[in-house]
Order: C-alpha cells, then sequence, then structure tokens
C-alpha cells in the first residue's frame, strides 16, 4: 500500500515518528526543539509555521503546551466564575503571566485542530472550563486511555482529541497492582517525579506501547480509507 505522509506534531523524543516509520510511512516530526535522536526527519520550527499547510494524510500531535488548559492547573487561573483573580498562584508567577502562557496554548491546538488535514489526533488533558470557551465548536469530548491498556505499567490519563479517526482500541490491559503496593508506587511514578529542570519533559513523553496500537489502528484506517478512494 502506498505510504501515508505524516506529521507528529511537538515532539522532541521520536518516540511516535519511529512508530509510524516503522510501518513504512513518510513520517516527519516538528518542534521548536531539536530531536533528542539527532534524526534527520525532524523540522525544527512552530507547527503554526506554515508546516501544516503542507499536504498531510494524518496529523499526531503529541504534546502541544497544556499546563494552562487542563483542569487540573485551572485553579491558577481564576478564582470562583471565570477569569477572576486566583487565591493563589506559582512561585515566582503573576496571573499577567498565567494569562501569557494560557494563550500559546490555545493557539497550538486550535491551529492543530482546523488544519486542512483529514485525519487529527491532539494528545492532551481533559481541559478546563477557560480553555474549552475557546476551542472550536466542532471539538468533541477527548478519548481518555491509560498506558497500562497498551502493555505500559504506568498510570498516566492521556486524553486524545480526534477527527477523522477511530478512537484507540486498548491491545493489552495489565491487571492493576494492589493500591499502596510498591508496585503500584511504580506505576504511579510520573506522578510522584520530585520538580526538576527535566520534570515536564519526562512527563510529557509518549508511551511506545500506546503509540504501537496508534500506529497499527490509525495508520491502518488511513491507508485502508486512502486505498478505497
Amino acid at each position: 500500500m502506498k505510504p501515508l505522509k505524516v506529521l507528529i506534531g511537538c515532539e522532541t523524543s521520536g518516540i511516535a515518528r519511529r512508530t509510524f516509520s516503522d510501518r513504512n510511512h513518510n513520517v516527519w516530526s516538528c518542534d521548536i526543539a531539536a530531536a533528542e535522536d539527532g534524526s534527520n526527519p525532524h523540522i525544527r520550527c512552530d507547527i503554526r509555521d506554515g508546516i501544516l499547510f503542507e499536504g498531510w494524510d494524518l496529523l499526531a500531535v503529541m504534546h502541544p503546551p497544556c499546563t494552562r488548559l487542563c483542569r487540573s492547573g485551572r485553579r491558577w487561573m481564576s478564582g470562583p466564575g471565570k477569569w477572576t483573580e486566583p487565591k493563589q498562584l506559582p512561585k515566582g508567577k503573576s496571573w499577567d503571566d498565567m494569562r501569557a502562557e494560557f494563550e500559546p496554548g490555545i493557539s497550538i491546538f486550535t491551529a492543530c485542530w482546523t488544519a486542512p488535514i483529514p485525519r487529527v489526533a491532539i494528545e492532551n488533558p481533559e481541559m478546563n472550563d477557560l480553555a474549552r470557551d475557546r476551542m472550536p465548536a466542532d471539538l468533541p469530548a477527548p478519548q481518555m486511555v491509560q498506558p497500562h491498556w497498551f502493555g505500559e505499567p504506568t498510570y498516566k490519563a492521556t486524553g486524545w482529541y480526534i477527527r477523522g479517526l477511530p478512537q484507540l482500541v486498548e491491545t493489552q490491559r495489565l491487571p492493576e497492582p494492589e493500591r499502596g503496593t510498591d508496585e503500584w508506587k511504580k506505576w504511579n511514578r510520573i506522578h510522584r517525579m520530585p520538580p526538576s529542570a527535566e520534570r515536564a519533559r519526562l512527563r510529557s513523553r509518549s508511551f511506545p506501547g500506546m503509540m504501537n496500537a496508534a500506529a497499527d489502528q490509525w495508520g491502518g484506517w488511513a491507508r485502508r480509507q486512502e486505498a478505497a478512494v
């Protein structure tokens, strides 16, 4: 079958790019930072700077800025109601800082969702109400999945906002460890990471098991659609 032209947005690890490449697709990743593996099919750019208009068959956006969009971060953005001053702010940050960090997340997510690409999947946590108010009207609720549905002994609720693609189907659900055990604590290692300069990058890394499922299921779906045209 003809290979798909796939763009993996907002990724530096190469995990998602390699899984699609292993299925013989024409795959590029892009991010403002360099690829960790030094790979050539990686474009350093802001995803909003035109690359979305280059005739892709499938767009998978891995880690767009989401800290200020997610429900867990809502308390930093507003107090009671909407856009009232928060009772507390992160150390060293002002309310203007919070709003300045909020806007790029909205802009990048919206640019990717509305891109002229027939199949789109954007990884992002469930959004807070302030972010939802700024989203396109056709944005569905996310499909929430867990890494341990795909053979990864880890807890991390992962949301996929998808257009033109089916929902992911679990491939290898692992039995969950008993709460409070050492094994359960290991499964929660992402949530228990101590503060560090690398914490955000490490917490956002893709899960190979989940991305293998995505490459098989979404890539297979898209290939069948393209073959039928």
